[in-house]
């Protein structure tokens, strides 16, 4: 670990350090322009673009196309690998700030439809760590990822084929298509990914309760050794447009994760009256069928540019488990075996209607308005059955079984009010109101109903200098909130073992928000310092269940939670070497009353990244990237460090009509999350790790007799499908 951390930090240092004395040299090279002459006539004119760019408004521009970023098998690994963005645990976040949400050309867009999108089709990304009203409530930050746009005629279409190998979890294929066809005033577009192989996540944790009146210690091991059966993502849309100032389109997107293998549970537990031993080996069966359709009007209504937008989406989840679960146990010297199988259905229907309109008043004044209502319905029903192993006679399990039923209405209206002052400041004000109305029904563990509706207004303001044309400032305040994911208030059982389930919570409230921020841009260098400060804060532990040596992971809220960050961010291209580099630091407190935590240490963590391409003309590409991520204790638990580098190698055949791409990411295996944390006299130690160590090749083939794209499509899909995984 020590090897890691050490090459890493000379890495960053060596790059970061020689901005300072290249970066004058190397942003004049940048600005050259060569001029050559084809052989049809035509002026080209090449740039090196930068990988980064920082507005003076906190917003990080990420560069896609053609830098290791686009090599990524899909958009997740892809954030994975952006400057300050952490993905982990299913979470997707922004340093300083806490979870994202994710926007799709400026319409949010669920988390499955998010991982449908073609890595192909990204021209850019946007970390947006101070979003103005316009955006959702919903999230701490928001991630606004850009597709490639064009106005030509014709067809443009990529075809690429990845195969990855990992001594860790063994070798996938993924093969991605997408195509573009645009005659006149229409347009079509479709695309198709399936992935194949295996994956692999495993997950060592301890649980010890040192007092010797209940002494106990459990060494658990889960791994899911998973089987893709068929990963696939799928979608079309078209589009007609009347003229240069509205159009329609309608689009149809979904996924299908057909998931098998095996998860192997070993759990051994010492207690004061003897030891125990439990292995269970679950097949899994599990299928979900993701469906979405959007219906979409945009139109620009007078000569300054106001525009409007009018959309409306319907969204469907569908998912069926059938586990078989084979369970073997000795406890003080007695052999016992049991089976049980798991079957669970559950759907999920969203509703959701948006429109957003946006006016220039005058020149510099600009006003932003909009309204959207959402309607969701969740249903889900679990089935245990259990059989002793000498009779295979299956019984129906009523505390393991439940029925589950979720509604919920949220209204939500808009204003954002940007205009300036004199030279030099310019602002926005603004404010989002948000009512919601909740219906929740469980028979688990009792027959429970709650019922609930709640209003919440949510104001920010943004101050912009413009001191010089080298200096420039910003303040922030944004308010947000995070609600629950629908599948963290069901209280369905997922089972490991006798000992240990995952369990939702339909008392979690959610997470309200707020956020300053001050930032300065000089001469290249961004600088930021913030505060965060979160009201029940969303948070998981393994609390102890209703015997003495049982568990249950379920979400919670803790009582609050204070965050301070600074960041420093430097990033410059050459003729040969694009360059991104960041250090920064975050110091959290979390503070709860409630369920027994015990308090420790407040400990900073340090964040180093650096992104960088060299380019060999007429040859290839060789892209390196690394980042570390310290350890971090905030009072409740502890993180333990992880980091990454990855090496690239990429050349262009046939005038770039063929991409050849090979990686080798997390070099050395560093990309594993673990902790430790004390609630409820119980000693707790995690250790997770992921398929991040692995080899890829990466064939990208591009056709057709267009340039450019003409597809525009918008989504309208809210923060209810963000929350329906």
């Amino acid at each position: 670990m020590k090897f890691q951390v050490s090459v890493l930090f000379s890495i960053y240092c060596l790059l970061f350090y020689s901005i300072g004395a290249k970066a004058q040299t190397a942003q004049a090279n940048s600005d050259k322009i060569v001029v050559k002459n084809n052989e049809l006539n035509e002026v080209v004119i090449k740039k090196q673009t930068q990988l980064v760019k920082h507005s003076s408004n906190g917003t990080i521009e990420v560069n896609v196309a053609n830098t290791l970023l686009s090599t990524s098998s899909s958009v997740n690994e892809l954030l994975s690998r952006v400057s300050n963005v952490t993905v982990a645990e299913g979470q997707i976040s922004v340093l300083g700030k806490g979870e994202a949400i994710i926007y799709l050309n400026g319409i949010l867009i669920n988390y499955e439809r998010f991982a449908a999108i073609p890595v192909s089709q990204i021209s850019k990304i946007e970390v947006i760590p101070n979003p103005s009203a316009k955006y959702d409530a919903e999230g701490k930050a928001v991630i606004n990822i850009i597709t490639k746009k064009n106005i030509e005629n014709g067809i443009m279409g990529t075809a690429s084929q990845q195969v990855t190998v990992s001594e860790f979890a063994g070798t996938s294929t993924n093969t991605l298509l997408d195509f573009n066809y645009t005659k006149g005033k229409f347009s079509f577009i479709t695309n198709y990914g399936l992935q194949l192989g295996k994956g692999r996540e495993l997950l060592y944790t301890t649980r010890t309760r040192p007092d010797l009146e209940e002494f106990m210690r459990s060494e658990l091991t889960t791994d899911w050794k998973r089987q893709f059966n068929n990963y696939s993502n799928f979608g079309f849309g078209v589009q007609y447009t009347f003229s240069g100032k509205n159009y329609i389109s309608l689009a149809y997107s979904g996924n299908i994760e057909d998931l098998g293998g095996v998860v192997e549970s070993r759990n051994a537990i010492e207690y004061n009256s003897g030891n125990s031993f439990y292995a269970t080996d679950i097949d899994k069966n599990d299928v979900l069928l993701n469906q979405f359709v959007n219906l979409n009007y945009n139109a620009i209504t007078d000569k300054r540019g106001a525009s409007l937008f009018i959309g409306s989406q319907y969204s469907n989840y569908n998912g069926t488990i059938k586990d078989f679960i084979d369970e073997n146990g000795v406890a003080n010297d007695v052999i016992t075996q049991k089976y049980l199988k798991n079957n669970v259905g559950n759907a999920i229907n969203i509703m959701a209607t948006q429109v957003d309109y946006s006016k220039k008043i005058k020149e510099d004044t600009r006003l932003e308005t909009g309204a959207k209502y959402s309607y969701a319905t969740i249903k889900s029903a679990t089935d245990f059955l259990i059989a002793a192993a000498d009779d295979m006679n299956f019984e129906f399990d009523d505390e393991l079984s439940s029925d589950f039923k979720y509604q919920e209405r949220i209204g939500a209206a808009y204003f954002n009010y940007g205009s300036s002052i004199g030279d030099k400041f310019d602002f926005s004000v603004g404010a989002r109101g948000e009512w919601t109305k909740y219906n929740l029904y469980t028979n688990a563990n009792g027959v429970q109903k709650f019922e609930k509706n709640y209003g919440n207004l949510f104001p920010n303001v943004l101050l912009n200098m413009n001191f010089s044309e080298d200096w420039k400032a910003h303040f922030s305040y944004v308010s947000r909130i995070t609600r629950p994911r629908y599948q963290a208030l069901n209280p369905y059982v997922i089972y490991q073992d006798p000992f240990t389930t995952i369990e939702g919570n339909p008392d979690l409230l959610p997470e309200k928000i707020h956020a300053f921020e001050i930032g300065t841009m000089y001469k290249k260098f961004d600088f930021k310092i913030g505060y965060t400060y979160k009201t029940d804060p969303i948070s998981a532990a393994a609390l102890r269940g209703d015997t003495p040596n049982s568990y249950i992971l379920r979400s919670l809220n803790l009582e609050k939670e204070h965050t301070f960050f600074t960041s420093l961010s430097k990033s410059f291209a050459a003729k040969w070497w694009n360059s991104t580099n960041t250090v920064s630091m975050n110091l959290t407190k979390a503070i709860d009353n409630v369920y027994e935590y015990e308090s420790g240490p407040i400990k900073p963590q340090i964040y180093l990244y650096s992104n960088n391409t060299f380019s060999i003309p007429n040859l290839f590409k060789i892209q390196l990237l690394a980042w570390y991520l310290g350890d971090k204790s905030y009072g409740l638990r502890t993180d333990n460090s992880r980091s990454t580098v990855t090496l690239g190698i990429e050349r262009n055949f046939f005038k770039d009509a063929l991409k050849l791409n090979f990686t080798a990411n997390d070099i050395f295996h560093d990309f594993m999350v673990s902790g430790d944390y004390n609630v409820g006299q119980t000693q707790i130690y995690y250790h997770r790790t992921y398929t991040t160590n692995y080899f890829r090749i990466m064939a990208i083939y591009s056709f057709g007799n267009s340039k450019k794209t003409n597809y525009k499509k918008s989504e309208i899909e809210q923060t209810e499908n963000s929350r329906a995984r």
